[in-house]
């Protein structure tokens, strides 16, 4: 089973989730054979052809084949998986692990496209298909999960002879395969095995809908400005606005759209306050407008079904569920980890509003500051307090040049070359997307694809992530790894270069690191390619280090208009500000994952959501001057699937590992470049992906387990005993 593949339509933490009745293997080959018909003249379906061992063909996607495509490739693999479990030789690794490992070929192919529709080219006609393909999927996944006979093989393998015979690796795909099962219902049976597949059902629905609704409220919630409104703005986001506006057919205005990327900078700059308040508000209130794509009563229906489910695995709550097989094991550890840093990342932001109170009583601007005040004040403090003009530092930030110096770090730490693909040698999905070959440095094998959609447009969901059309395996031949990142920067006017703030240049640098997670696989299997996910995310957050660095500064962050290096007095600026805001940053995230993780843990039944989380977070102390990074209704990591419910907390807890290892860098002889550090980096905690338990790779690479010290000195936070 391809892991990889489920998670595209947002499977939770294991390769299988879901339960249902098992399709007999007379359905299993009528439909089998109805499907050659569809796959035969299906793009969809079809084997991916060209160079780099194929690819897909983006640039032939038709929706209208997406319903069949789907049916006829569901069709196709439940067959496979009847062909697995009623095999009528004794069950073996081979011919049961490696037997699910190879098959799914197809509906992988189907979800890479689906994938593309869903978070990059969404219409108002994908989202029918989605809604109604989500619990036909939600019933896929079940009859795969609740397989009687598959489960008693993969029983047979992980408690027989054979286990002990295997590479570790090997065993850990086991484990991680019959686990899979396990937790998401396979030793169900009766009354309780059918619910857990309908409640499965269900939650694909209201998934769907949750992330459907945040969407239409950030296509729909564009809030148009003149010209005697751009007070303070930067002329860089002047430009994009106007390009903006006149993209929606408003020439000769200016459109701030409900994006973070518009959003951000818009409440950094703008003089006009009552403007900064209603694009606040519009961009907070997502999901939350009580209307037909008001969110509230999807979140509720959401928290119950989630509970009910993991009861019936005679779990206490989700929280219990969901933790148990990441590295914090309970929500309590992840409680305990958070509420240490909460303490302290309020007193700072006390600390940040009485200087931003300060300055805005010394300028008789006559007001009490407000969250749309915060991200205006700061920019003024920071500016009298470091002299550090954001602005100023942008012109130094170009796009192309921030994506040329992740190449270069890519090389030194990773030893890969990145050129671009010949010119229309790869077909992609929209013009703005780009690929670059990479290869190893020394040897010139080939390694992969980058596939780079930076900017933001209609259609396209918000924020920046990271996915793998295909990943790294080795087991019934090597494949190609196709990896790409997805950004949602403001496109420039025509012939002006993209500047993007240090926060957005650092973000780019994180996604890229998932890239070369991605890139650095040398597992066997596809399974081992997913990961944990509170340690998925460290090796992403370590790689933002490396845009500070002298070498990145003094090669790529040149002025946009001249050339010139970033003159020393500007960086000194910024490494004396590096822990500036982080009152801010720190705690509108840890609201976000402390709600979560709340959610998940009480008894949801008659929960208001709205109600719940001015509760929480009252309950919390949370400032008023700032709210959740994500409030519910809009909070996608935990509603519009389940990667990251009950597990939002993970960003830190891997922060956690990514302080402490840059630490290892920071002490060695060659700094962030040391070749051993770097050595030891990549065979410890990117290239085995999970084919290692993240504890055990952590303390390979570091020689002990991560030290919550590091966090706090990193984010100029008090640290017990020092």
């Amino acid at each position: 089973m391809r892991r990889t593949l489920l998670f595209t339509v947002g499977i939770a933490a294991i390769a299988l989730a879901g339960c249902a009745r098992e399709a007999s293997e007379a359905e299993s080959a009528a439909e089998a054979a109805d499907s050659e018909a569809v796959e035969a003249d299906n793009i969809l379906l079809a084997e991916w052809t060209g160079p780099y061992g194929g690819v897909p063909a983006f640039d032939r996607m038709d929706l209208a084949a997406l319903k069949p495509a789907l049916e006829t490739a569901m069709a196709m693999h439940l067959a496979e998986i009847d062909a697995i479990a009623n095999n009528d030789e004794p069950a073996s690794f081979a011919n049961t692990i490696e037997a699910l490992e190879a098959s799914g070929d197809a509906i992988g192919r189907v979800f890479v496209y689906w994938g593309i529709w869903s978070s990059n080219l969404s219409t108002p006609a994908f989202r029918e298909i989605q809604q109604e393909m989500a619990p036909k999927l939600a019933d896929y996944r079940s009859k795969i999960t609740q397989n009687a006979a598959l489960f008693a093989r993969i029983k047979a393998v992980r408690e027989g002879g054979e286990y002990e015979t295997l590479r570790p690796d090997q065993k850990r795909l086991v484990d991680l395969v019959y686990d899979g099962f396990a937790r998401n219902g396979a030793t169900l049976e009766g009354e309780a095995k059918e619910r857990y597949a309908a409640i499965n059902k269900r939650l694909a629905e209201l998934h769907t809908t949750f992330a459907n609704n945040v969407l239409h409220d950030e296509e729909s919630y564009v809030t148009y400005i003149t010209e005697d409104q751009l007070g303070g703005l930067p002329e860089s986001f002047v430009k994009a606005a106007a390009a903006a506006a006149a993209e929606r057919g408003r020439e000769g205005e200016y459109a701030i759209t409900n994006t973070r990327s518009s959003m951000d900078p818009f409440l950094t700059y703008s003089d006009e306050r009552d403007l900064r308040e209603k694009v606040w508000r519009t961009y907070y209130n997502r999901g939350d407008n009580g209307d037909e794509y008001d969110n509230n009563a999807v979140i509720a229906e959401i928290l119950q079904l989630r509970d009910e489910r993991v009861a019936l695995l005679g779990y206490d709550n989700y929280a219990q569920w969901r933790l148990e097989d990441r590295m914090a094991k309970t929500p309590e550890r992840a409680l305990a980890l958070m509420e240490a840093v909460w303490p302290a990342a309020v007193a700072r932001v006390r600390e940040e509003v009485a200087e931003m109170q300060a300055l805005a009583d010394a300028e008789g601007a006559g007001i009490t500051i407000q969250p749309w005040d915060y991200r205006y004040y700061m920019e003024k403090v920071r500016q009298a307090k470091y002299d550090l003009d954001s602005d100023e530092v942008k012109q130094y930030l170009q796009l192309d040049r921030l994506r040329e110096a992740m190449f270069f770090v890519a090389g030194e730490l990773f030893n890969f070359d990145f050129a671009p693909a010949p010119e229309g040698s790869v077909p992609v999905f929209h013009p703005d997307v780009k690929v670059w070959e990479v290869t190893d440095r020394t040897s010139g094998e080939h390694v992969g694809l980058w596939y780079l959609d930076p900017f933001a447009r209609p259609g396209k969901r918000s924020g920046a992530w990271a996915t793998s059309y295909r990943s790294h395996e080795t087991f019934r031949g090597k494949k190609t790894v196709l990896a790409s990142n997805n950004s949602n920067f403001i496109k420039g006017a025509p012939g002006e270069p993209v500047l993007v703030s240090w926060d957005d240049a650092e973000t780019f640098f994180h996604e890229f690191g998932h890239a070369l997670h991605s890139l650095s696989s040398n597992v066997a299997y596809p399974t081992l390619n997913g990961g944990v996910r509170d340690y998925t995310e460290f090796q992403s957050q370590l790689l933002e280090r490396w845009l500070a660095t002298d070498e990145v500064i003094d090669r790529f962050l040149v002025h946009y208009e001249t050339g010139e290096p970033m003159p020393d007095e500007l960086v000194a600026k910024i490494k004396a500000a590096a822990t500036f805001n982080q009152g801010f940053a720190t705690t509108e995230y840890l609201a976000s994952a402390l709600v979560d993780m709340r959610f998940h843990m009480v008894d949801p039944t008659g929960i208001d959501p709205d109600a719940f989380e001015r509760e929480t977070l009252a309950e919390l102390g949370m400032p008023d001057e700032l709210v959740m990074r994500h409030r519910s209704p809009h909070f996608g990591h935990i509603f519009s699937g389940e990667g990251y419910s009950a597990g939002y907390y993970g960003y830190m807890w891997a922060d956690v590992l990514t302080s402490d290892a840059a630490e290892a860098f920071a002490e060695a002889p060659g700094g962030f470049y040391d070749k051993e550090v770097a050595s030891r980096l990549v065979e410890h905690l990117f290239a085995p992906r999970n084919a290692v338990d993240p504890a055990e790779a952590y303390r390979a690479f570091r020689g002990r387990d991560a030290r919550i010290e590091a966090l706090l000195r990193d984010r100029g936070f008090p640290v017990p005993g020092e």
